[in-house]
């Protein structure tokens, strides 16, 4: 086996997701690496969604780009995947509902019809039955062994009342053994790995992070593809102490996170462009008042609602530029669940030390998709540092202190001699206000000059303190990839494939999009021969920026907006070009 990826499609309200998942989860407690890929509908019901679950004897870095088990509830799933079946692969459909002729088939593909509504009437009228018969074949195809399939469902459906889990392990048994019974060993059957691994997507690695790094407090109004990391808290709140609030929107959300931070508390909010925009006058409140907070943007496709179910990088410039006037900030970029797990704990830690909002630039690539990670990569052992004044300075108390490196001494509100004023306002060191009538005086001009510099001097820090960026690959590769976030898994897997083609490749990423190291970034982009930039947006916001901070121009471009995530074999193909061609 080198790899094997089982794909179901069907109708919005069918349960893809459920049965994808229970795939996926198979593959992981197998000890193997998985990456689920969630499609799916803005609505309830209808519409055509699908679920791609994707493993092999590494760690699969994205989706990739061909399948060979294709589970179809309807016509449509057939019409639409299955050209992307590789061969030696199999179609697995129910009879009753619709047929496949041979001459549909693609080259070295079998078509395994399977009785799953036959199945399903052995126990209820309900017809979603069916779907446990199809996993059943499905998972035997993909070489699951029955009892773990079992022990999967068990876990999903042990709760349910009455006997919702007896039905579900017998229809999946009799599509086992139906599939035992009727189909030829699959080549490319899977075999147990190593130790289980955990299987968790890019939100509810966020949240897990923000947990580990203490955060107490997240207030958040749900909102695609953000959602993930109200509902992960939300479930796990009481246990894990924290207080999880669902606003009435998302300008109460951030305010209410911003109020928490104030009174102390590691505080969070989530949610995706439209949200964010409501959100840019409280982040500016905290930038004034140099307030800690952590807010997750997860991008998806728009302008305004746009495609709410489909993935972009397309909030870069909202990022860089939200809230009026200049305060500092940093923008951070994971990759996977892994990184996001460990940026999230940054991002806290930066917020903390550097008193500022930090954003997390996710997107529903990202947030959505399922990722394995292996248990000793996840650390619950994290010590939250503690940043706050306790020494009462009596009325010399200086919230906005005057210091080299921008920080100043933070107090908890209301302690006896450590009292100060929080205004939106510019102020003084004591947080006294010069906007109501100071403004204009010259020692007052003076001193809001000195303010900004003090606030604006924590860039210098930020960027000390971030993760610069990586290079992975040969140094002297005649093509180096750029890209940030969710973008590097499709990179990685294209540039084994470019180095099996016999075209070495790099790549340049960014963990910390903002602010950029601009000399390491300099020097890093002049060792390079030819590059590739990868965005997934219209203008190459990304490269802009670079542009912007270093003067260096990425004239080769590989840009899609059209929601759909990077295939490996859309790069592969631009990067072809670049490297033969010089990109004409």
């Amino acid at each position: 086996m080198t790899e094997l990826a089982v794909r179901t499609g069907g109708q919005a309200g069918d349960g893809i997701a459920s049965v994808g998942e229970t795939i996926a989860r198979c593959f992981s407690r197998m000890g193997l690496h998985v990456f689920g890929l969630n499609a799916y509908q803005s609505v309830i019901r209808g519409g055509h969604v699908w679920y791609h679950a994707r493993t092999g004897d590494g760690r699969p870095p994205s989706q990739g780009d061909g399948l060979d088990i294709l589970y179809a509830l309807d016509r449509q799933t057939v019409d639409v995947h299955a050209a992307g079946i590789r061969r030696g692969g199999t179609i697995v459909f129910d009879p009753e509902k619709f047929a496949v002729a041979a001459s549909e088939l693609p080259a070295g593909v079998t078509a395994l019809p399977v009785p799953t509504l036959e199945f399903a009437r052995k126990y209820t009228s309900q017809s979603i039955l069916q779907n446990a018969g199809g996993i059943g074949a499905t998972a035997f195809l993909a070489g699951i062994p029955l009892d773990l399939l079992h022990q999967v469902l068990q876990d999903s459906f042990g709760r349910k009342a009455g006997d919702v889990a007896t039905w579900n392990l017998g229809a999946s048994g009799d599509g086992y053994r139906y599939a035992e019974a009727h189909a030829s060993a699959n080549a490319a059957a899977v075999r147990k790995g190593g130790a289980p691994k955990l299987l968790m997507t890019g939100n509810q690695a966020i949240a897990l992070g923000a947990a580990a790094a203490g955060c107490k407090f997240l207030a958040q109004y749900p909102m695609t593809p953000a959602s993930g990391v109200l509902h992960w808290l939300a479930a796990h709140a009481q246990s894990l102490g924290i207080v999880v609030k669902q606003a009435e929107d998302e300008i109460a959300a951030i305010n209410m996170a911003i109020g928490a931070s104030f009174g102390g508390v590691r505080s969070m909010t989530a949610t995706s462009g439209g949200g964010f925009a409501l959100m840019v006058e409280g982040l500016g409140l905290a930038g004034m008042t140099e307030t800690p907070l952590v807010v997750v943007e997860s991008q998806r496709a728009g302008p305004s609602t746009g495609l709410p179910t489909k993935t972009e990088q397309g909030d870069l410039n909202m990022m860089l530029g939200a809230g009026q006037s200049d305060f500092p900030r940093a923008i951070l970029a994971p990759t996977d669940a892994k990184d996001a797990y460990l940026a999230t704990i940054r991002a806290f830690e930066l917020a903390e030390t550097w008193q500022t909002p930090i954003l997390l630039a996710s997107d529903l690539h990202l947030s959505e998709s399922h990722f394995t990670v292996d248990r000793e990569e996840i650390s619950l052992n994290i010590e939250p540092s503690s940043l706050f004044t306790v020494q009462p300075n009596g009325h010399e108390y200086k919230r906005y202190q005057y210091t080299e490196s921008g920080i100043s001494p933070r107090a908890l509100p209301g302690q006896p001699g450590l009292q100060f004023v929080a205004g939106s306002d510019e102020h003084d060191e004591k947080g006294h206000l010069v906007s109501d009538t100071r403004s204009g005086i010259p020692q007052w001009v003076a001193e809001r000059v000195r303010m900004m510099d003090k606030r604006m001097g924590k860039l210098r820090g930020l960027r000390t303190d971030s993760v610069p960026l990586v290079r992975e690959g040969p140094d002297d590769a005649p093509l180096t990839f750029v890209a940030w976030g969710s973008t590097v898994g499709p990179i990685r897997d294209a540039m084994a494939q470019l180095t099996a083609q016999g075209k070495p490749t790099n790549l340049l990423y960014f963990p910390t999009v903002f602010p950029l190291d601009s000399e390491g970034v300099t020097a890093a982009l002049g060792r390079t021969h030819r590059t590739l930039l990868v965005e997934a947006n219209y203008t190459g916001q990304f490269g802009r920026l670079i542009r912007a901070e270093t003067g260096i121009d990425l004239p080769e471009r590989l840009l899609k907006y059209d929601g759909e995530p990077f295939y490996p074999h859309e790069i592969v193909a631009r990067g072809l070009e670049v490297i033969d061609h010089g990109g004409k």
